[in-house]
C-alpha cells in the first residue's frame, strides 16, 4: 500500500525542494536494502525499450557488474518497494563538481541515484523534451559511481540529457564541472 506524499515545509520550501516525486527501489542488496544498480537499470531499459531507436548509452556503462557500476558507499540505502522522496533540481548545484556537490550536502540530503533514472524515463518523461528544447538543464546522478574500466577507479558518475530527439546515458568526471549538467537533491 502506498500511503500520502510527503508535504514539503516551509524549510524545504526555503531550500528550494520543488515536489515530492514516488520511486521503487527493486531487487535486494543481501542487507535488505533494495539493489540500486539494479533499481536504475530497470528505468534506463525500460527507456530504452520505449523509445528505440532514441537512446544511446555511454559504453563504459555495465549496470549488472559491480566492479563497474555501484551506489556510492557514503551515500543512503535505497529502501525496497515503493518510496517518497522530496526533490529540488540541479540549478542550485549546476557549477559544482560532484566531489564538491557530495561535501556541502547537508546531512538529511542526498544526490540522485536510482531515483533519477526513474524520474527521467518512467514517472516524468516529460522531462527529456524539456532537456531536448533546453528548458531544463541535463542531470547528473551523484549518488552512483561509474568505473569506466573496472578497476576499482570509481571516478565518474553518470549523466542523463536528451538532444536532437536522443535520451542519452554518458558519464562525467567527478571532480570536473559540466556547465550544461545540474545536480538534482533529494530529501528523504
Amino acid at each position: 500500500m502506498i500511503s500520502a506524499p510527503p508535504c514539503l515545509t516551509d524549510t524545504d520550501i526555503r531550500d528550494g525542494f520543488v515536489g515530492v516525486i514516488l520511486s521503487y527501489g527493486f531487487g535486494n542488496d543481501g542487507q535488505g536494502n533494495a539493489d540500486a544498480a539494479l533499481s536504475g537499470k530497470l528505468a534506463w531499459d525500460f527507456a530504452v525499450k520505449r523509445r528505440r531507436p532514441k537512446t544511446w548509452q555511454c559504453e563504459y556503462i555495465a549496470f549488472d557488474h559491480s566492479e563497474h557500476f555501484r551506489l556510492c558507499p557514503t551515500e543512503p540505502k535505497r529502501p525496497k518497494g515503493f518510496y517518497f522522496s522530496k526533490f529540488r533540481h540541479g540549478e542550485r548545484f549546476q557549477h559544482f563538481t560532484v566531489t564538491g556537490f557530495r561535501k556541502r550536502l547537508a546531512s538529511e540530503d542526498t544526490g540522485c541515484g536510482p531515483e533519477g533514472f526513474q524520474l527521467l524515463t518512467i514517472t516524468h518523461p516529460h522531462f527529456a523534451s524539456l532537456m531536448n528544447s533546453r528548458q531544463m538543464i541535463f542531470m547528473t546522478f551523484a549518488d552512483y559511481d561509474v568505473a569506466p574500466f573496472g578497476y576499482g577507479d570509481f571516478f565518474d558518475a553518470p549523466q542523463m540529457f536528451c538532444s536532437n530527439d536522443t535520451l542519452g546515458l554518458g558519464i562525467g568526471h567527478v571532480d570536473r564541472v559540466y556547465p550544461l549538467f545540474g545536480i538534482p537533491t533529494l530529501r528523504f
